[in-house]
């Protein structure tokens, strides 16, 4: 979810930037990364936007399963003959953009339904508007960072005093 606040926050604008911010993040790379995937993942991210702009939790949930109906594979157990046995969510020789919209699809529905599904918002700093993914222990996480929370804490100070 961080990963995917991150892209949407700033979107790639190069398949050698898209490829280095997913093995940064952790993701294994298999094949080439080209154009085709970061198009692919450019066009994913209003789609996964719309999940955290939905108004009720039965909209957001129709938006996730849309994501996952045209991401997700069956789960699989594999272990890249690495050793490190995990599931996937996604059928098998994807690139790279088809790989990321799986997990985060993926991702998003296990953070909203393992959270609750009022996990992902925006900002309430109307300036900002930035999208986060709340991984607080009480689940009231308003801002994406502290910077806009401290922000408008000072702006409702400053007002109050007027």
């Amino acid at each position: 979810m961080r990963f995917m606040v991150q892209l949407a926050a700033e979107p790639p604008r190069t398949p050698e930037e898209f490829a280095a911010r997913c093995l940064a993040a952790g993701m294994a790379i298999d094949r080439p990364v080209g154009a085709g995937d970061l198009a692919e993942i450019l066009d994913f991210l209003p789609r996964w936007l719309a999940v955290a702009d939905a108004d009720t939790h039965g909209q957001r949930a129709a938006l996730v399963n849309a994501l996952l109906a045209s991401s997700a594979g069956h789960p699989r157990v594999t272990d890249h003959a690495d050793g490190g046995w995990h599931i996937h969510y996604r059928d098998d020789g994807l690139g790279l953009g088809a790989v990321v919209r799986a997990v985060v699809s993926v991702g998003t529905a296990l953070h909203l339904t393992g959270r609750g599904m009022d996990r992902l918002g925006r900002c309430a700093l109307a300036e900002c508007n930035r999208v986060f993914a709340d991984f607080t222990r009480g689940g009231r996480q308003r801002y994406c960072s502290h910077a806009c929370a401290n922000r408008d804490a000072v702006r409702r100070h400053r007002a109050r005093r007027q």
